[in-house]
């Protein structure tokens, strides 16, 4: 069974940057696609970024495109969140979840998803 645990997130003021981690276990990440979700308080959960199996193809929502970027590490079964230019909105607890798929498939539906982290919090704040 596949497991997921973020790391990386904590306090940053605005205008940092933060680089969240999704690890890995139970499973080699080669045959998955991967997103990021975050949920801040009082709101719905947001598909921020996402990636496919191939590492080929990446999506982001308006909100974060130019700031973030998404990466994989196959060989260390992670999959990484760079954020930089950081937002007091960008506060939220991030998700990193896990789907089966081939080739260049990807999305920023949560549906989608099987497998997910339990979260971890980013706070942008001065």
């Amino acid at each position: 069974q596949l497991q997921l645990v973020e790391s990386g997130g904590g306090l940053v003021q605005p205008g940092g940057s933060l680089r969240l981690s999704c690890a890995a276990s139970g499973r080699t990440l080669d045959y998955y696609a991967i997103a990021w979700f975050r949920q801040a308080t009082g709101k719905e959960r947001e598909g921020i970024s996402c990636i496919s199996e191939s590492g080929t193809i990446t999506d982001y929502a308006d909100s974060v495109k130019g700031r973030f970027t998404i990466s994989r590490d196959n060989t260390k079964n992670t999959v990484y969140l760079q954020m930089n230019s950081l937002k007091p909105e960008d506060t939220a607890v991030y998700y990193c979840a896990a789907e089966v798929a081939h080739g260049s498939w990807h999305s920023l539906r949560d549906i989608e998803y099987d497998s997910w982290g339990q979260g971890i919090q980013v706070t942008v704040s001065s």
